[in-house]
């Protein structure tokens, strides 16, 4: 705390010894004194900022040339052509608008520098300005909001009938991931059924979780319309799939979804890429904790038949967990061994 007032203490002498400065300048100036108000340092001041313009958008050309494919990868999902259309158009009008806008900017800190003998021009005020520069962006922002609008509906839209389910559930910090199984439906969960094994909530008086599978990664097919039901445990958390241009927050207690068709297997990726570890991702784009960066998924995207044939290769997660039988209706039982494959 002593340190504290010492600091505070340092900072109104400071303070005091400025405000002594200006108001004697401003004595100065009422007397009529001949000291010069504006030395040349203004004009070097002036300078700067051209130069300063200069190289701060030389260094942006080079930069967003030279590094353009680390912040665009390939688009591998068929919406993904909408959204960077939109991402692009956006980009080019705003950008368009920032460098017009900050060449105008320091151009003007120059060439209106002070001089003396040199008055200002007085222009207070011009209607055709005034409706031209409200206009033009209204009718602009409209646009690009009517266009977003709709491209964020289509997305959000009901799924296809055919959609493959994946349930994803972001946790402290981790992924849980939940197939649809061979009924192509995730089943209903409920929070109060959640224990150290069911750490979903699975709830079995529905038909649709006997052959419901688990697992660490995820596996899409190419071609067909996937539907990602999206939820939270604990803090908000988001879905992110750079490459399928996917991203949905996952939020406590408010399901999302996301539908989209992927267009590229990770085989295709890779000779793209020329690169053969090449792997799609699932990362959390919302920091959510210490250990945030431990939210990393790998995705694996192939061809439908090898889609399929991995499919039929899983187990449900009642076969893994046959005590949970306990749990399923008396008269739903002999359905649920029998799709859940318990005998098998």
């Amino acid at each position: 705390m002593f340190g504290f007032y010492i600091v505070l203490a340092i900072f109104l002498v400071l303070a005091i010894l400025l405000m002594i400065f200006r108001v004697s300048r401003l004595i100065s100036v009422v007397k009529g004194s001949d000291e010069k108000s504006v030395t040349g340092s203004n004009n070097v001041n002036a300078i700067l900022m051209v130069v300063f313009l200069v190289l701060f958008f030389g260094l942006m050309a080079w930069y967003s040339f030279a590094h353009f494919d680390s912040y665009d990868p390939p688009i591998a999902s068929d919406h993904g052509l909408v959204t960077d259309k939109l991402f692009w158009r956006t980009m080019w009008i705003t950008g368009i608008v920032f460098v017009i806008t900050h060449i105008l900017l320091f151009v003007f800190a120059y060439k209106y520098r002070y001089r003396e003998n040199h008055r200002a021009e007085f222009y207070p005020h011009n209607n055709k300005l005034e409706l031209l520069w409200t206009g033009v962006p209204a009718i602009v922002l409209t646009w690009l909001v009517i266009s977003g609008f709709a491209a964020w509906s289509d997305i959000t839209s009901k799924a296809p009938e055919d959609a493959e389910q994946i349930e994803i559930t972001g946790q402290q910090f981790t992924w849980l991931i939940r197939y649809g199984g061979m009924d192509n439906e995730v089943g209903d969960y409920d929070y109060r059924l959640i224990d150290a094994t069911n750490d979903l909530g699975m709830d079995f008086t529905d038909k649709a979780n006997f052959d419901d599978f688990n697992n660490n990664s995820i596996v899409l097919p190419k071609g067909r319309p996937v539907l990602l039901k999206i939820r939270a445990k604990d803090v908000l958390h988001s879905v992110y799939m750079p490459h399928m241009r996917l991203k949905m927050d996952a939020v406590p207690g408010m399901p999302t979804q996301f539908w989209f068709v992927p267009n590229k297997t990770t085989e295709e990726m890779r000779i793209e890429e020329n690169n053969p570890d090449f792997n799609f991702e699932l990362a959390c784009a919302e920091i959510c904790g210490t250990s945030h960066f431990a939210m990393r998924r790998i995705v694996t995207v192939l061809e439908p038949e090898e889609y399929d044939k991995w499919k039929a290769e899983q187990k449900s997660w009642l076969s893994k967990n046959p005590d949970y039988m306990s749990q399923v209706p008396e008269n739903l039982k002999e359905l649920a061994v029998v799709t859940a494959g318990i005998n098998e």
